[in-house]
This record gives structure tokens, sequence and C-alpha cells, in this order.
């Protein structure tokens, strides 16, 4: 009996088991199996307590809780009456029976966990163990094999050492012979002398007999040649072999020399008894491209280049180790010194770079690409300043357009069209066909008070040459003149049939000054893009044309670009022809910077190495090595044309020469087919330049029959034209031709071969130069600028002044300077001419003294063709 601490109330101890006394275990313990790397493990014991938990309840007594098995839901303590535990309650058979079972599943799945995790030791065991044995087994394979490779070297640098040996020992066994048989000679030579000694004895001295001589005298010898190691050897006595010492019976030493001509007289009869022939020649692959270096095609021939000259002088060409020759010539020195020759072609670098084809599924709707094309001021930029609500047309100089210009338009449903304006100037009739070569529609303005004027009818041969649709914008509708019948009129005349007439060209009145029928034109171009159905991949890499390129000051190569198909985006590398660059920056239409430009989209990229040329192909390459793989090839192609050794009698070759002062006079090849027409062209041609004594007309060769491989040899060598009069040059001589790059002209009617001589011979006279005044300006104010100099502002007061033409600087009506016009410009921009009328700042090359109040006089010098005296 024990008293309660809270109550005061005597408990009765009672037996946790049947039977016995004992505490209950608040431990148990257990032993699982701890796995390490390398196979190693070991046995951990582990203990869990258990925790008893108390709780007090409403009369304040404290009362173990205890848990349900399995779960973490308290059970609640057995109470007896008023709410108090019994603690002398017993269990009864049902709940024991359920405690066994409980117990007997508990011990069940620990079982059945503890088998879990002994098979996955197990597996993990097996599978470190086969890892092992196969790591074993590779490792004892591989040395298998070192040492089977190591036995291999091993046997085969023996059987090399036992193969020098053997020669040593033969080179050894061959000399010891060959001192055999020169010992024996000297034997007989000696025994042949000792006679005649004996019958002739020496002066001077005692007769002694030949059994006591001979022993002592072998014997002294003996002792001299051994005692040569310890006292040196026996000095040989100067001047010349007297009788006396060749018939001495002390033998004699022999000399280095004596020594030097044996060897020498081996080695002739060991070079004699070899077996003599050729030695075999090395027959190479040269490779060998489109054109190619006379020093480089010698390193690919493993042959000196003085060789390759020599050989190249043989076949007529004067060439350096330094000029390049074309593949053919290459051809023919590579089969000459008996290699085999792989021809290449350097353009294989430029395979792959478009890119492969479009799958069908990839394509995506583009918007149209539109030239605005038509005559000069039929108010073409205007109406595009309308349609994108800009106003480009004041900035350009004198209102017209002198540049390529590419907009976007955005259209309120979200849709958009980008616009080419072309100059309609005559002057910029090639940039504007470079406009209709990457269009999809054209929109030909025609003004309704002026109607089709010539470069009208020249935008419409350069749309048709391109194939693209025409939409005719009858402009100026507002006019009081107005005629759009008239208009109609002129181009049925061309060809241009429109919706009014019966024809299938739309053609819609608008007025760009007054924004009429502007949407009808963009309705218009939409449907004519509908029927197209312009698709692309925009997720791929851009690819598009240079519109224009040009170099700013702060930014560098700046160019205009419109994305044909695919995404350019900002850090793409692109390639421009014969220049490359990383892009740094996308400048859209309006000025903005944008980070990306879809197809039909025009942007200014900045970041080029150098200034492309307008209308180059521009593409996206992977890296910058494919860059300058691409624009090395296309920029030594360019060399290597203009530097090819052997095309030098070619008509344009000789009109280059001409027109650098190189030659005054045509050589001529004349063949004709009968004696009575070869006659008359050669008194027609000397009458060409009777009456002219800066050129003439040298005929070198003329004959009857057909052009032969000595005439073409001819012409090469002078650089004159093969003309043939009715006749042919055969196959051989096609070849040679060919291949030197002379040109062979044929005729029939002798009228053709003397117009063509007279033209020839007209380019070659020097033209006359005119002086032709352009314009005159006042000098206002001079500005001193840094790094660059003195800049006269100008006002314009007669005529125009244009960047590059001639100056006259005159003070006090007195000339004092004339020279170039430098730079000429205007608002900060450069332009190509200013106006009358109009202020500009002007920079004179290499004049510095500028006044206020200087008069510009601004004038060209024109060169006037001039003419055969007849």
């Amino acid at each position: 009996m024990s008293d309660d601490a809270n109550g005061g109330e005597r408990r009765t101890l009672g037996l946790s088991g049947p039977g016995r006394l004992e505490l209950r275990k608040t431990v148990e313990g257990g032993q699982i199996r701890q796995n390490f790397s390398h196979g190693r493990s070991k046995a951990v014991r582990v203990e869990v307590k258990k925790k008893r938990t108390f709780a007090r309840g409403s009369t304040g007594r404290l009362t173990e809780v205890k848990k349900a098995f399995g779960t973490d839901a308290p059970l609640a303590p057995s109470r007896g009456r008023g709410g108090r535990p019994a603690p002398g309650q017993k269990l009864t058979g049902e709940e024991r029976a359920a405690r066994a079972r409980a117990l007997e599943d508990a011990l069940q799945a620990e079982e059945q966990r503890l088998r879990g995790l002994e098979e996955e030791r197990r597996a993990y065991d097996e599978a470190r163990r086969r890892a092992a044995e196969e790591k074993l087994r590779r490792e004892r394979d591989e040395r298998a094999a070192a040492e089977a490779r190591a036995a291999a070297e091993a046997a085969a640098a023996k059987k090399q050492a036992e193969k020098e040996a053997a020669e040593r020992e033969a080179a050894k066994r061959k000399e010891a012979e060959q001192r055999k048989s020169r010992e024996a000679e000297a034997a007989k030579a000696k025994t042949a002398r000792q006679p005649a000694a004996a019958a002739k004895p020496r002066p001077g001295r005692k007769e002694e007999t030949a059994e006591a001589e001979s022993p002592a005298r072998r014997r002294k010898g003996q002792n001299q040649r051994l005692s040569i190691g310890r006292r040196g050897p026996r000095r040989r006595a100067g001047g010349k072999m007297t009788v006396v010492q060749a018939l001495s019976e002390e033998e004699r030493q022999r000399s280095l020399a004596s020594v030097r001509r044996a060897r020498e007289r081996e080695r002739r009869a060991a070079s004699a008894r070899a077996p003599s022939g050729p030695a075999r020649k090395v027959v190479r692959e040269v490779v060998v491209p489109e054109a190619i270096a006379v020093q480089e095609l010698a390193s690919r021939m493993a042959v000196r280049g003085a060789e390759l000259v020599k050989a190249l002088m043989k076949l007529g060409v004067m060439a350096t180790i330094n000029d390049t020759i074309d593949a053919d010539a290459a051809e023919l020195l590579v089969n000459e010194f008996g290699h085999r020759i792989k021809r290449v072609s350097a353009a294989d670098v430029e395979a792959g770079l478009a890119g492969p084809e479009d799958a069908p599924e990839s394509l995506r709707e583009r918007p149209p690409v539109v030239t605005v094309m038509g005559h000069v001021d039929h108010g073409k930029t205007t109406l595009l300043d309308a349609l994108r609500n800009a106003n480009v047309a004041s900035g350009e100089a004198g209102g017209i357009t002198q540049h390529i210009g590419a907009y976007r338009v955005q259209l309120p449903d979200g849709r958009s069209v980008t616009f080419i304006d072309t100059p309609g100037h005559a002057a910029f009739t090639q940039m504007r066909r470079r406009g209709a070569n990457v269009t999809d529609i054209v929109v030909l303005v025609v003004a309704a008070d002026d109607g089709v004027m010539p470069q009208t009818v020249e935008a419409i041969q350069h749309a048709r040459a391109a194939g693209a649709p025409i939409i005719v914008a009858i402009n100026k509708i507002d006019r009081p003149d107005a005629d759009m019948d008239r208009v109609r009129n002129d181009l049925l005349r061309h060809n241009i049939v429109v919706e009014e007439l019966g024809g299938e060209i739309l053609a819609v009145p608008v007025s760009a000054t007054e924004g009429t029928n502007l949407d009808q034109l963009i309705e218009a171009i939409l449907l004519q893009a509908e029927l197209m159905e312009l698709s692309v991949n925009p997720d791929r890499p851009a690819e598009g044309v240079t519109v224009e390129a040009r170099l700013e000051r702060g930014r560098g190569v700046v160019a205009t670009v419109l994305v044909m198909r695919g995404t350019l985006s900002v850090g793409d590398i692109v390639v421009a022809g014969s220049k490359w660059g990383r892009v740094r920056a996308l400048v859209d239409d309006r000025g903005r910077n944008v980070k990306s430009a879809g197809p039909a989209q025009p942007v200014e990229i900045v970041g080029l190495s150098e200034t492309p040329d307008s209308g180059d192909e521009m593409v996206v390459v992977a890296n910058e090595s494919r860059a300058r793989e691409v624009t090395e090839y296309r920029g030594k192609l360019a060399r290597d044309r203009a530097g090819t050794v052997g095309a030098r009698g070619s008509v344009e070759q000789m009109m280059s020469r001409i027109a650098k002062g190189e030659a005054r006079e045509l050589p001529l090849v004349v063949k004709a087919d009968v004696h009575g027409s070869l006659e008359a062209i050669l008194s027609n041609v000397e009458a060409l330049t009777k009456n002219e004594d800066e050129v003439k007309a040298r005929v070198l060769l003329s004959g009857v029959g057909g052009v032969s491989e000595s005439d073409i040899t001819l012409a090469a060598a002078s650089g004159a034209l093969t003309v043939g009069f009715n006749v042919r040059a055969d196959g051989p001589a096609r070849q040679l031709a060919k291949r030197d790059g002379v040109e062979i002209r044929y005729y029939r009617i002798i009228y053709e071969l003397l117009d063509d001589l007279r033209r020839m011979l007209t380019g070659m006279l020097a033209p006359t130069e005119r002086e032709e005044t352009l314009g005159y300006a006042r000098i206002k104010e001079v500005f001193d600028i840094a790094r660059v100099g003195k800049i006269a502002g100008c006002e314009v007061t007669e005529g125009i002044v244009r960047r590059g033409a001639r100056l006259r600087l005159v003070r006090d009506n007195t000339v004092v300077h004339e020279g170039a016009i430098g730079s000429l410009r205007r608002h900060k921009d450069e332009v190509r001419e200013v106006r009358q009328g109009l202020e500009c700042g002007v920079g004179i090359e290499n004049y510095q003294d500028i006044k206020p109040g200087d008069r510009i006089e601004a004038f060209i010098v024109a060169q006037v063709a001039r003419e055969l005296n007849a």
C-alpha cells in the first residue's frame, strides 16, 4: 500500500503479468545492418524508447493516456464509477484476442519489411559484385592486350636487332677477309724482294746467314710494333723513299691517306655491285581550285617554283612565282610533271548557306512588299507619307527622292504592308531596277494632270521584268486639269489595260494631299496579296536583301535590309555579299530600336565590317568562322578574276589598258577564206586610221585559211584580237584560246567587221574636256570645326552646288584657289547637291584660307568622246 500524493488515498499494488511482479519495459531494442561503399557493412543496435503520457482529468487527478495500436489517437483511460479509473479491471477474451491479432499482424508486417530490406541489400550487393567482376574482367583484358602489344613490339625490336647484328657481323667478316687478302699480297711482295736482297748485300755491313738473321729481325719488328702503344708510333722518315728503304726487310706502316684511298675503292666497288636503276618517282594527287598561285601549286606538287615558271614559259605563259593561274593552266602543269589532278570548286564553301527548303506546315502568312514607282514629281513619296502619316518628302534634297526608302504601314485591323519608295528621276534608273527585283506588288503612280511620262514607261518595263503584278494609282485627282480617262488611254498604249477598259489591272483614283481613296488603295493591295498567297517560315535564320548602305559618323556602317524570310535578331552574324558582321542594333522605319525583325520588315542594321553593295543578298550564318570563309572566298574570287594570268587578248582587257593609257594601238590577227576578201579587209583597216596620229590599227598576221594554234599563240603573246572572216578555228586552237583568254570574233559581212573596229578605235581616242558651270554661292560665315577644319557657310545664289564638283574661290574678282568640293552638308546631313536659294555648308579639299564675302564658282569638267577623222 502507498499513499497518493494528490488525494491521500491508499492504492493496491497489482501484477502487470500473470503470476509475475515486474516493471514494464520502457526501451525496446533491435539490430539493423548498415551498408557502406566498396561492399562494407556493420551491425548497428537501435533502441526505441517508449514515452508515457499523463493527462489531468476533470477531478484534477493525473491519468495515463494510452494510444491505440497503429494510430496516433490516444485511448480513453478506463474509468470506473464517478469517472475514476478502475485499477483492477481485467481484459475480456475478445480484447485479448484482438490484441493478440494486432500484435501478430504487426510482427508479420515487421518481418515483411525486414525481408524486403534484406532482398534489396542482397540485390544491391549482387549488382556491386557483378560491376566489380566486370571491371576486373576489363582490366584483365586490357592488361592482356597491352602485354601482347609489348611482346609483339619486343619481338619486332629483337628481330631488328638480330638483323642489324647479322649485318654488322657480315661487314666485319668481309673486312677481315679483305685485310687477310691484303696481308697475303704484302707477304708475296716481300718474298719476291728477299732473293734480290740476298744476292746483293748492302755495302758496309757484314754478311749474315738467312737462318740467323730472319728470326732476329722478325723479333725486332714485332717488338717495335708492340712498343707503339707505350712509346708512340715511329715517325715516318721525311723526303722521298730511296731504293735502300724500299728493299729494306723492315715492315713499313700504312699511312692514313692509303687507308682512305682503300676505303674509297671499296665504296666504289660496292656501289658498282649494287643493283642500279632510276629512283622510283612519287605520284601525288594535287588538289587544284579554280585559281591558284604558282608558289602554292609548287608546294602541293613538291617541286621548286622555278621549275613551274620554266614550264609556264615553255607553254607561252609569262608568269612569276607570285602570279595566279587558272585551273586549266594548272592542270597542264600537273600532267606535265606526272601527277594526278583533283579539281575542286571553291564555291563549295557557299553550299548550304541559304539553308534547307521550308516544310509546308511551317509556312505562315507574311505581309506583302509593295514598291511605289512612277515619274518624277508624280507624288510617290507624298502618297507614301499619307499612308504612314509621316513627312519624308520635306527631308529630300530638292523635294525629290534620292535613295530607296523602306517603310512599314500598320493597318487598323492588325495587318501590315511594307512599302519601298524608289526615286523617279531618270538618274536613278539602276536604283529603281533594284527596287523592282525585291517586290511582290508594284504600285504605279501616274499624275492625272501629266499622264504617262518617260520614267513611267521605264517603271512599267522594270515591273514586267520582275514579274510583279501592277496596281495603278492615279494621283492628283484634286487638280482642276486632272483627266483620268487620258491616263487610262495612255496606259493602254503600253499594254496596261485597267478594269474600266475591260482588263484585269486595278486602277484606283487617289489624292495624296487630300487623303482621298487611300483606303481603297490599301484594299486593292491586300486583295492582290491574298490572291498571291504569300507565306514564309518565320522560325528560321533570316534571309533578306540589302536595299541600301551608308557610312555614318558615330554609328559606322548602317545598312537598310529587307527581311524576306526568317527572323533577324540582335546578336546574329550576317553575311551581305563579301561583307560580314554581328548585328549590334536594329532600328525600324520609325527610328525605334527593336530586338528582332520578322519577314517583310525593313530595318537598319548596325555592325557590319564594311559597306555592302545595294542589292546584295543578306543571310544569317551560324558562327564567325563560317562568315569569314564565305566572305574570304567571295573577295578572293573577285581578286583572282582581276589578276588571272593569260586573259590578255580579250577586248575588255584591251579597253582597260587603253583607259589607263597603256595602249594606243589595236593589234589584229586577221584570217579570211579567200585572198580577195583578205585584201579588202586589210585596205579598209588601213583606211580607218589613215588620218589619225593618236591611234593605229596594226595587223600582226594575216592569211587565208582557218585560225590555227600558231595564230592564237601570237595573239596571246602580243595581246591581239583574232578576227575570222568566213573561217573558223579548229579544236586545238579553240582550247588554246580558252586557256590563254584570247578572244576570237567571227564575221560574215565586212561592214560589221569594220564597224566594230571603228568603235574600238574610237574608244581608244582620248576624250576632249569641256567645262560646264553649275552655279555660284556666296560665303556668309566661316566655321572652324575641330578635326575637320574650316567649313564655309554659303548661300547658293545661282544654279546648284554639287558634292564632288570642281570649284573656284573668287576674292575681289580674283581667283585665289581652284580645287574640289570635299563635303556638302545641309542641316547636319550630307547631301548630294543644293539648289538656288538654299543655305549649305561647304568643305574645300586641302584649303583653309576661307573668308566671309568670298564667292564660290562650282563647275564640272565633262569629257566628250571623239570620233575618227574620215
